[in-house]
């Protein structure tokens, strides 16, 4: 299944020693608001054909909505700790550029090579925390998906469904045929919501006895 994205949680950063505002998770400008669509009169609904909008059914229940703002916690987080290392960087850029007067050009290339060292490395750092909002937003979603599934499979049985469409995939349906709303109310019943932290994606830092474990024989 294909689930919508709740948060947009881009994670470029423009950095710059001469001060560039961080651009991690920005979102979007508000679009302005679409005009209301005419009322439809449906025909007759199929026997036998239903919809459903799994994504829909995600945004409007319970659980949807906690991991949303469990999303949105999660990157408040990595905005705090980026923006705190970014700070740290720009006000020792600043400071040394009020020292040129007084370093000798050796010290001051040094000390500013060893500055784009952490900026780059900050970068890294915001690029692979977008990975990890990413994969973790997934991995919610997805558990989301699982506790979802045999709800459909049961909606769909009591509404004695013959076929089922993804709702997105058609321009319009009669309502009567939708069971999008069973499976929300279903899925409100069973979980609202479950712990879940950001994914780590940092690799694991070898060890010198990992090797030699690895070659003594068994027993």
């Amino acid at each position: 299944m294909t689930f919508k994205t709740f948060v947009v949680a881009g994670c470029a950063m423009a950095l710059a020693l001469s001060g560039a505002a961080p651009a991690f998770a920005q979102q979007p400008a508000a679009a302005p608001a679409a005009p209301a669509a005419p009322a439809v009169t449906h025909g007759a609904p199929t026997p036998g054909l239903c919809i459903v909008s799994v994504e829909n059914a995600i945004g409007a229940s319970t659980v949807g909505k906690y991991v949303n703002t469990r999303l949105q916690q999660l990157v408040a987080q990595v905005n705090a700790e980026l923006n705190a290392e970014k700070t740290g960087i720009d006000n020792d850029a600043k400071a040394l550029d009020g020292q040129r007067a007084t370093l000798d050009q050796n010290t001051l290339e040094q000390r500013a090579a060893a500055l784009q060292v952490r900026a780059n490395a900050l970068q890294r750092k915001a690029q692979q925390r977008d990975r990890e909002i990413q994969a973790t937003e997934q991995k919610a979603i997805n558990r989301v998906g699982t506790e979802m599934e045999p709800l459909i499979r049961q909606a769909y049985q009591q509404k004695q469904c013959s076929m089922l469409i993804n709702r997105n995939s058609i321009i319009l349906g009669n309502p009567a045929s939708d069971i999008t709303p069973q499976v929300v109310t279903a899925l409100n019943a069973k979980i609202t919501q479950f712990a879940f932290d950001r994914e780590r994606l940092d690799a694991p830092a070898p060890t010198a006895a990992a090797p030699a474990a690895a070659a003594a024989p068994r027993r």
